[in-house]
């Protein structure tokens, strides 16, 4: 049902490009390996451009352990925590050493943290221990990071920006991979580019669901086009659903801050009551999972389709300065956040699965790398902390980037040649590519969702698989057949690691099996092409 080779396109139309290494992504995870890499010829490609990652639209803020009094033990505890215990530990520990000195250096380039009086205007967040969240323009810090390191960018002659850049599918012989085949929406044509390091950078695959707060880009591209190569993929069944997102009809599903409870901010249901005091000793800075499976506990409990935020006891002056994001977008739509009440429910957000790799973000194909929330290095276990995720972009970015340069100093490899590629023309079975794309995030989101159990699960298997008989029957020569292709491959797998881990733990959520087991799963599942088929029995 997941055949090794997907993508058929027309040679005739190729165009090469050489370059040292290529970079997948432009979020903070690829543009921080970028800079890593000064002084080689590098080409950093987007689906779209750099201001549509994940990254530019984060709100919450960055988590440190540079405030007075804070430590990187306590930020690792916590971490760990959060992770329900099967984080990898040493990855962690990396992140919340590294980390700091990370931050500090984003500052040195003109990273501009919000400041109170006397300091950093640290906020807190569910599960922290610490006021250790650092954040910028009130609620932008993506968009502030992603200044900053463009802005780094431009000053190195070297590294190329290529927005409307679509990978179709990694080249590559054996287990070594030559670079990328990409459509070039600009130019209307496809492009090989020929790169003796390939680092992918291109953030999660939130849009596999139908309520997500990722950006339509987000389709899980490259998780696909590494497991169609032979890479590994590991703790896909973990998947962190934010508690709050805007929820109105027609409008799309904004991400409201963690920081809005962090602040102050207060969850009520349809009737008015405060009600995870019912759910966690924390009430609203419970662990993200809790807080959601409470919202959807309300929701089903007083028949409504969202739950509150109520942030009506905060002085409205500081609402408009510490949310101003959250506050223009809400009176878009009449909602005054400084008096009126916020409709929210959860949506997906963020994959902690993805493609496994070290601590260097070396995959187990040759000359591939990852980082960011596209890999899986293990630093969030079963459930991210809250703000962990540019942090982990930050370090294992630069992380990748150092290992890719320092692999370029000696790399003795060979000429790629191109690919050869049969000519198609678009054929199989009539397919509506976007009826499928709806039926896909639809299906995700009611059988793979928040909660899960055996028989959603394998009425979700049953379909993908008569789906996949198929999808894969068409040859596609357009983005939209391809991205289909690529959110099949992704949710399949993902459902099956849901499937195979009967326990609760984290962000994965089982009704049939609701209480952690940790004799028989206190560990982490990986899937390959090749072993993937065992995966499902």
């Amino acid at each position: 049902m997941i055949p090794d080779y997907l993508i058929s396109i027309n040679p005739s139309i190729v165009a090469t490009e050489d370059v040292d290494c290529l970079i997948i992504g432009s979020g903070i995870a690829g543009l921080r390996a970028a800079i890593e890499l000064a002084g080689f010829r590098v080409l950093v490609t987007c689906k779209n451009d750099p201001y549509d990652s994940s990254t530019y639209h984060a709100q919450g803020g960055i988590a440190a352990a540079i405030a007075h009094g804070d430590s990187p033990e306590s930020h690792f505890k916590d971490t760990m925590v959060a992770g329900c215990f099967v984080n990898d530990a040493d990855a962690v520990k990396i992140l919340v050493e590294e980390g700091i000195h990370r931050v500090k250096e984003l500052i040195s380039w003109g990273c501009r943290f919000d400041k109170n009086e006397s300091d950093f205007d640290f906020t807190h967040e569910a599960a922290h221990s610490f006021s250790r969240i650092l954040h910028a323009r009130g609620d932008a810090t993506g968009k502030e990071i992603v200044h900053t390191l463009l802005s780094k960018i431009s000053s190195i002659p070297e590294i190329v920006l290529k927005g409307k850049f679509f990978l179709i599918d990694l080249a590559g012989v054996d287990n070594k991979i030559t670079g990328g085949i990409f459509y070039d929406a600009t130019f209307d044509n496809i492009v090989f580019v020929r790169a003796k390091k390939t680092i992918i950078a291109s953030g999660g695959f939130g849009q596999i669901f139908q309520e997500t707060t990722n950006p339509f880009s987000i389709t899980g591209d490259l998780q696909a086009a590494a497991f169609r190569k032979g890479a590994v993929l590991g703790d896909m069944e973990f998947y962190q659903f934010h508690p709050t997102t805007f929820y109105m009809a027609g409008a799309p599903r904004f991400l409201i801050s963690e920081s809005v409870r962090g602040e102050g901010g207060i969850l009520i249901n349809s009737s008015g009551e405060r009600f995870m005091k019912h759910y966690h000793p924390d009430m609203e800075l419970a662990p993200r999972d809790v807080v959601s499976r409470a919202i959807v506990a309300e929701m089903r409990r007083t028949n409504s389709n969202c739950v509150y935020l109520d942030l009506r006891k905060l002085n409205s002056d500081f609402i408009k300065h510490r949310f101003p994001k959250i506050y223009s977008f809400c009176l878009e739509y009449g909602i005054d956040i400084t008096k009126d009440l916020i409709p929210v429910r959860p949506a997906a957000h963020y994959a902690m699965g993805g493609i496994l790799t070290d601590f260097y973000g070396r995959t187990n194909l040759e000359n591939l790398f990852a980082c960011g929330e596209v890999a899986c290095t293990g630093v969030h276990g079963a459930n991210r902390l809250a703000s962990n995720s540019l942090l982990e972009g930050l370090v294992f970015g630069a992380r990748a980037g150092k290992i890719a340069r320092e692999q370029l100093g000696s790399f003795k490899g060979s000429v790629f040649n191109l690919p050869s590629y049969k000519v198609i023309q678009q054929q199989g079975p009539l397919i509506d590519i976007y009826d499928l794309q709806r039926s896909i995030k639809s299906l995700m989101w009611k059988n793979v969702g928040i909660e899960r159990d055996e028989t959603s699960l394998t009425d979700a298997l049953n379909r993908l698989e008569t789906w996949g008989k198929y999808i894969f029957q068409r040859e596609f020569n357009i983005q939209s057949g391809w991205e289909v292709q690529n959110m099949f491959i992704v949710s399949f797998v993902m459902t099956v690691a849901a499937m195979k881990r009967k326990e609760s733990r984290g962000a994965h959520f089982r009704k049939d099996f609701p209480e952690p087991d940790d004799r028989n799963w206190k560990k982490r599942q990986t899937f390959t092409k090749y072993n993937f088929y065992k995966g499902i029995k």
